[in-house]
């Protein structure tokens, strides 16, 4: 089965409700970071929070005063975010035919978002809705592979849907559950905006259940695609694996956000 970027998109509306439990959130560290390099703070800001999904990435503005809208395409992911955040707008739509007015927003983000957009479209769109002085931000969250348990498991990753899954019988490689943002070649940022990019990384961990890290491998799209019993055979050998490691059945997952502010 070959797989596009269209269906990987689109491969988490079966699974939104997957998503929104064990996806992990971002710290409080990146949203201080995202307002530092935009040069102002999110309260009282207007911000259009693109390819929201369930909104992981979208409360958190909310929560800091911020006059947020999300935008989402994808029928699974926005009923989902309707579900649990109904105090905030959603517009269906994405990054590349924005549904929103020009130069209105102070703030554009794109949370695990951006490589879904074509940069020939969003670009453009970018630069119209934003405000002059307006902040394009956008950012990646990857599991650490300094730690060496998170190494390793992206090794057997990576190898698994190198050789097709079970079978070989898919193709379309593991995307960003096997990699990082610097490793993955389709995480390039955009050229055409203001004076560039400034880029920060912001490490930080979460503990979780062990039956809960492998709920969130299941939820990345390679998994998605890859359908039940496959995934169901990759993730019991990893429960097999890990087990030993963390006896306890608690698993610390750290990870590195890697964030992109441009000011337009």
């Amino acid at each position: 089965m070959t797989t596009t970027p269209r269906s990987r998109a689109r491969s988490f509306d079966s699974a939104a409700a997957l998503y929104g439990r064990h996806r992990p959130g971002y710290p409080e560290a990146l949203y201080d970071a995202v307002e530092e390099l935009a040069g102002r703070r999110f309260a009282g800001a207007r911000v259009a929070d693109v390819g929201a999904g369930t909104g992981i990435g979208t409360a958190p503005m909310r929560a800091r005063g911020a006059e947020v809208v999300a935008v989402e395409p994808g029928d699974g992911m926005a009923a989902e975010f309707r579900r649990t955040r109904p105090g905030i707008p959603i517009v269906r739509g994405d990054g590349d035919r924005l549904p929103l007015a020009g130069g209105s927003f102070d703030f554009l983000t794109y949370a695990q978002a951006w490589h879904w957009t074509d940069p020939a479209r969003s670009v453009p769109e970018a630069r119209r809705v934003l405000r002059p002085g307006g902040a394009l931000a956008i950012w990646w969250n990857d599991l650490d592979e300094s730690a060496g348990w998170v190494a390793e498991q992206g090794e057997r990753i990576r190898a698994f849907f190198a050789a097709g899954g079970p079978g070989g019988a898919v193709a379309g490689g593991a995307g960003a559950v096997g990699g990082t943002a610097q490793a993955l070649g389709y995480r390039t940022l955009p050229r055409g905006l203001g004076s560039g990019f400034t880029t920060r990384t912001v490490p930080w961990s979460r503990w979780i259940p062990l039956e809960a890290h492998l709920a969130n491998l299941a939820s990345h799209s390679a998994f998605l695609l890859l359908g039940a019993a496959g995934t169901r055979e990759f993730l019991d050998g990893e429960r097999a694996r890990l087990h030993p490691a963390f006896p306890d059945g608690a698993v610390e997952e750290p990870y590195v956000v890697t964030l992109s502010v441009a000011v337009i």
